[in-house]
């Protein structure tokens, strides 16, 4: 298994943006991060870099994950974090199932199953 640079250098961005995150909460001060503006950023962060993370591969690997990803993000406004994970995997899995048993030109289950017939 080989990895581009250009993914590598992503994943070592990502977790170098994580660590600043986890070292800003032990270096900067509490009364500093505690209250206002700087406060919100820091809950937020969380799910901005994990936004920033899975949105391009929710977008580009293909409509069953894009389907999967618009059912996460409808599920985690009302539901529990691990209810979420349930249906998201179940709503891929469904997604995947559905559109590979019509295989259409241009889907990656299409290639796949032509693939095995030859």
């Amino acid at each position: 298994m080989s990895i581009s640079l250009d993914a590598l250098l992503a994943i070592l961005a990502m977790a170098a943006a994580t660590m600043a995150c986890r070292l800003a909460g032990l270096v900067l001060p509490t009364p500093l991060i505690g209250t206002g503006r700087l406060a919100r950023a820091f809950d937020a962060m969380p799910v901005a870099i994990l936004s920033a993370i899975l949105a391009p591969l929710l977008l580009t690997r293909g409509p069953a994950d894009a389907l999967a990803g618009a059912v996460v993000i409808l599920a985690a406004t009302r539901l529990p974090m691990i209810a979420v994970i349930a249906l998201g995997v179940g709503a891929a899995a469904a997604a995947r199932a559905w559109l590979c048993a019509r295989p259409v030109s241009g889907l990656p289950c299409a290639r796949r199953s032509r693939a095995r017939r030859d």
